[in-house]
């Protein structure tokens, strides 16, 4: 089960049709988002070595890359970390299936109940998505907005405080390669 949540990980990287051991490699070495969210999913191993050996390396690219994903938080298959840097996610937030994430996010909460996230969900870079709020499947969120309240399905918000923009049926452009 781990190895298909990094499967899907890798997908959004290279698409399913390349998924294979080269582009795992040259993905895992060159890319810290896909490093860090390999070592994220290994800490829900079984296996008590693997585990441990994951918790610790978690903890490392957590630091090297200011990546605060902790590993407790329910996401999806198919996460994409977008230039692998900058990302603070409350524990508590939970995250769908084929969601990218851009450098300098925060999903926080100060009351211990952060956002819930559809799938297909593109956050674009700087974005803040402040306490319960939830956002739909095939959302695009704008660079810099502020989302203080939910945001229906099929949406692009964009704005401080984030609104929506525009509604249709139309694919989350964004969202490429997903599981």
């Amino acid at each position: 089960m781990i190895i298909d949540y990094i499967k899907s990980d890798l997908c959004r990287y290279v698409g399913k049709e390349n998924i294979n051991l080269y582009n795992f490699s040259k993905n895992y070495f060159f890319n810290p988002g896909f490093k860090f969210s390999c070592w994220l999913r290994l800490t829900q191993s079984k296996n008590p070595i693997i585990s441990i050996v994951a918790k610790v390396q978690h903890r490392r690219f957590y630091t090297k890359y200011m990546l605060n994903i902790p590993a407790n938080t329910k996401i999806g298959y198919g996460l994409y970390i977008g230039h692998g840097q900058c990302i603070v996610i409350n524990p508590t937030t939970q995250i769908g299936n084929n969601v990218n994430l851009s450098q300098f996010t925060s999903i926080g909460s100060n009351h211990h109940n952060a956002a819930i996230i559809g799938d297909n969900v593109y956050i674009g870079p700087n974005v803040c998505i402040v306490e319960n709020v939830v956002i739909g499947n095939n959302v695009q969120i704008g660079a810099g907005a502020v989302v203080i309240k939910d945001i229906p399905e099929n949406s692009l918000a964009a704005g401080v405080p984030a609104k929506v923009l525009k509604t249709n049926d139309s694919p989350n452009l964004y969202s490429h390669n997903r599981w």
